[in-house]
């Protein structure tokens, strides 16, 4: 005779007993299921750490069941471009992802990256509720071959080369693709012929290109030049990372901006754009001066007119006067008594005064949200069928690292009806695992991962602000890594399933 318990976890029931079969049924749910398709009725289920069948199935004996309430299920949401991973050391349990149904983060952005075999060891060693994709930052192969002290140079032939057989490791290793950060002081130098050999050589490896641009403002045209030469001559896919117009005089462009994207679309480049939905930034101050001269009044007055609103840019980091924290750029400069265009000139100063005498500090020493884009712009590029969602976001801070997949949702879905929510999740899901070449995963499809989010679309809210960088996102009732529950009733279940996923 067979016993069985009935134990109720979130919205359903787990069906257990001694022969328990080791699936699980999510059944009374309108499917979502990646592809951009309408959402459909049916169940998924799952066994170990993929999906293995989806539509009208029935319970099998001893099978968990849990129930959907006809609320919508989905791929785990994908973010295309993270600064996620430094913080699962301390919090595993990836809070910040997991509240806003992100599964999977891409990190090694803005040229930045650890090495794939240091990320596949720690990966194997700590066990967090996220998985993990890489790209090979330019930055750190320029830091690791030309020394931190010569990078405000472009690098010799040799040099390229070096960095040209680190990449190709990497690559071998398991890397996505070379990613750049040419807007920053450590790679604005680099010359456009330096980037090109190292985007050939991810090429070569069937790898992609994604690009913090060489500027989101004042030489916008020749950064979009740039990258579209890189897909031309390369034939490999790019990616703008966290599209933007920056610049006030530039606003309302986005539309020949994406003409221009187009056209070069339909001249055989693959090139595409990820982009978060905020008006704001979060970065260093030093990326408010295009010249990268800090002493000069004209460029810091063009910043403070142009490039930010002084009002609305908040401090959010300063370590060497921590009571400016939380403070905007207008309200520093007025405890200070100066103009902003001085206190913006004045606070980088105190920043490279605070790095020398303190070369053990790690971290950055400096980080402002910059409030320089307008809403029709960022509607625009958000509609753009070859962009999806990232958060560019950590674990607090900017309220992107909590709050921009919910958001989307909330803002562009539920309150303005930019786009349906198929449209919506496929820019968070499938599409976005297309333009990253991630295989498996992003779609509802048996044989495809079990990385799900279930979700009310009517309470769906991004609740994290500049006031509160963490606060938690209300509608999203489940999430699935790897076929095990990491997120339910507004809290971690402590499941730590996240796992390092490589170039295939």
């Amino acid at each position: 005779m067979l016993r069985s318990i009935i134990v109720v976890i979130g919205l359903g029931i787990t069906f257990w007993s001694v022969a328990q079969n080791n699936t699980t049924l999510i059944t009374d749910v309108r499917i979502i299921d990646g592809t951009g398709i309408p959402a459909y009725s049916g169940s998924v289920r799952i066994q170990g750490t993929r999906i293995v069948a989806v539509g009208n199935l029935q319970p099998l004996s001893g099978e968990t069941i849990v129930r959907g309430e006809n609320q919508f299920l989905c791929p785990g949401f994908i973010d295309a471009h993270s600064h996620h991973f430094s913080s699962l050391k301390e919090f595993p349990g990836a809070a910040a992802t997991n509240n806003q149904g992100i599964t999977t983060i891409v990190i090694g952005q803005d040229g930045s990256s650890y090495p794939i075999d240091t990320l596949r060891n720690w990966m194997s060693r700590n066990k967090v509720a996220v998985n993990v994709a890489s790209y090979t930052g330019h930055t750190s192969l320029r830091e690791q071959v030309m020394g931190e002290t010569q990078l405000l140079r472009s690098a010799t032939p040799k040099e390229i080369s070096a960095m040209q057989h680190i990449l190709y490791e990497e690559m071998r290793k398991g890397s996505l693709g070379l990613s750049t950060g040419l807007e920053y002081e450590p790679a604005f130098f680099s010359s456009k012929e330096e980037v090109f050999l190292l985007a050939s050589t991810a090429a070569a490896m069937q790898g992609r290109y994604i690009s913090h641009i060489r500027s989101e403002d004042v030489t916008l045209s020749d950064a979009l030049n740039e990258i579209i030469e890189i897909g031309q001559k390369t034939g490999m896919p790019v990616q703008i990372s966290h599209i933007k117009i920056a610049q006030r005089s530039q606003w309302n462009t986005s539309a020949a901006i994406l003409q221009q994207l187009q056209q070069a679309r339909q001249e055989g480049v693959q090139i595409t754009a990820d982009i978060y939905p905020y008006t704001f930034w979060n970065s260093t101050l030093k990326v408010l001066f295009p010249s990268r001269n800090y002493t000069s009044l004209a460029d810091a007055t063009l910043a403070v007119t142009q490039l930010c609103d002084p009002e609305g840019s908040i401090m959010v980091h300063f370590a060497p006067m921590p009571a400016y924290e939380g403070k905007s750029l207008s309200q520093i400069a007025q405890l200070r008594k100066e103009t902003p265009a001085q206190t913006l000139i004045n606070l980088i100063a105190l920043a490279n005064t605070f790095r020398k005498e303190n070369p053990h500090f790690n971290g950055s020493v400096e980080t402002i949200m910059g409030k320089s884009m307008t809403e029709n712009d960022v509607r625009n590029f958000i509609a753009w069928p070859f962009s999806v969602i990232c958060s560019d976001g950590g674990n607090g801070g900017h309220p992107r690292g909590y709050g921009a997949f919910t958001r989307v949702l909330h803002q562009y879905v539920l309150k303005q009806a930019l786009l349906p929510v198929e449209t919506a999740i496929y820019k968070m899901t499938g599409l976005t695992a297309q333009h990253l070449g991630l295989q498996k995963r992003g779609v509802i499809k048996p044989g495809y991962y079990a990385d799900l989010v279930l979700f009310n679309l009517q309470k769906i809210k991004d609740n994290a602000s500049i006031q509160n960088g963490k606060a938690l996102s209300d509608g999203i009732e489940k999430v699935w890594i790897g076929g095990k529950i990491t997120w339910q009733q507004q809290q971690l279940t402590g499941n730590l399933p996240g796992v390092f996923i490589t170039k295939e």
